[in-house]
Parts: structure tokens; sequence; C-alpha cells
């Protein structure tokens, strides 16, 4: 027997994959890297500066990746990192990111 393959399971279309926006907080960030490793896509990678304490703050490389899960913000002992969903945007805006380098 042949098996159909279907566009819509179960007559619902296929849910959309959120997409978030990572803020990183520079300044807070005490390099531990655990927001790096806890990423399950490995949107995160250390970068090469320094911040004002003389660590590497994580870098965004992939923000197209990102899915808001929240690993990186829930893993950071210093709340230097946090995300939010991105509002339905078109596909050329989806996943940006941003940095603050000063924390008020």
């Amino acid at each position: 027997m042949r098996v159909r393959q279907r566009e819509k399971p179960f007559g619902r279309p296929k849910p959309e994959v959120p997409r978030g926006e990572i803020v990183i907080l520079e300044e807070r960030c005490k390099g531990c890297s655990f927001c790096i490793e806890y990423c399950p896509h490995k949107v995160l990678i250390v970068a090469k500066k320094y911040n004002a304490k003389g660590y590497h703050p994580p870098e965004i490389e992939k923000p197209e990746l990102c899915v808001n899960c929240g690993f990186c913000r829930m893993i950071c002992p210093e709340f230097a990192i946090y995300t939010y969903e991105n509002p339905k945007t078109d596909a050329a805006s989806a996943g940006g990111a941003s940095v603050k380098g000063d924390v008020p």
C-alpha cells in the first residue's frame, strides 16, 4: 500500500518556527561562556574583543537561527543576555540582534 504525503497533516497548516532577537549587555558579562555552550543552534561565539572587565563577551554569529528558546538567558549568572520574540516581519529582517555596551 502506498503512503500519501500530505501538505497539511491532520488538516492543519505547519506551525511557524518562532524567531528571536538577542540582546547582549557586554559590560555585565564575565566571560563564562555558558550561553555559548548551551545554545542549541550555536548562534553565539566568543568575541575577539574585550569588555571593560577584561573578559571576552559572546558575539552573535548566526542571528537568523535564533528560535527564542531562552537557554542563554536562563543560564547566564550575570543576567548579561536576554532574548525576545520577533514580531511577524518579512524574512529579510527576521533574526536580528543587538549589542549594548553600557549598562545603566
